[in-house]
């Protein structure tokens, strides 16, 4: 190679370079806004997040403790980056996209499309399903094991610590909504040809132990977690072995009035 030709690779390069500094400059300041905005209502996003637990005992008593000085404190940081993630994850994936993009042809383009509305609203599904179900269920659970007023016998109250109830829902959260990421994934591979409905129906036993294995990693360890992930996961398999073939028969429809209208 000349050195004319190396020359030329480096414009390019440098080009990919800036704009690539440009999207993760743009991406770290949405990222930094969402986190003050998130920091300054930290103590409403927290009383929203203790819902779960202040539905099923009620709020004269739901009692949360502090065990140090500034554990309120780092609590409310973890919970406004956790909110600043949550918030900033729409724009940091138009900017991902925005880069990725030139590089794709057009028909790649529109294939791909679909799955960055999707990402988020299967992650806001498992977030859903953590609030409303897991949570007040798993509540529920650990509040009928207290022992309370029993003639004779030593008194076992549930207190739970502020920063570990930020850690217990923020890990089911981000459990659920990664784990939901499932038939998104799998139609992606679908669409672009690495696997098959086939393949998928084939591997389906084999997806059944994978898939509890992932529920007993991501969830906390107990079987209330654990079981109300792994059913969902089930069923999103099989929605995604549903929409599979739905891509499928598209193609070959597709692919059908092509060649017919060849010469």
């Amino acid at each position: 190679m000349s050195q004319e030709d190396i020359d030329a690779t480096k414009a390019p390069l440098m080009d990919h370079l800036i704009e690539l500094r440009a999207r993760l400059i743009r991406a770290v300041w949405a990222f930094l806004l969402a986190f003050v905005v998130c920091f300054y209502f930290s103590k409403s996003i927290y009383n929203i997040l203790t819902w779960p637990y202040v539905n099923v005992v009620g709020a004269e008593n739901a009692k949360l403790i502090a065990t140090a000085f500034l554990e309120q404190f780092y609590t409310n940081m973890r919970l406004s980056m956790f909110g600043a993630l949550f918030f900033a994850f729409p724009i940091i994936a138009q900017q991902i996209y925005k880069f990725v993009a030139p590089g794709l042809y057009t028909q790649e383009r529109k294939a791909f499309r679909p799955y960055l509305f999707a990402t988020p609203v299967f992650f806001f599904a498992g977030a859903c399903l953590v609030y409303f179900v897991v949570m007040p269920l798993l509540v529920r659970f650990s509040v009928s094991l207290q022992q309370v007023n029993v003639p004779g016998q030593a008194t076992i109250e549930l207190l739970p610590k502020v920063n570990e109830y930020l850690s217990l829902i923020i890990t089911l959260i981000f459990a659920f909504g990664a784990a939901f990421q499932l038939p998104v994934i799998l139609t992606l591979l679908v669409q672009v040809r690495i696997l098959s409905v086939q393949q998928l129906t084939s591997m389906r036993r084999y997806a059944i132990v994978g898939i509890t294995g992932i529920a007993a990693i991501l969830t906390p360890p107990d079987l209330i977690s654990m079981t109300s992930l792994t059913v969902p996961m089930l069923l999103l398999y099989e929605g995604a072995v549903i929409a599979a073939k739905l891509i499928e028969r598209s193609r070959a429809k597709a692919e059908a009035a092509a060649s017919a209208a060849s010469p």
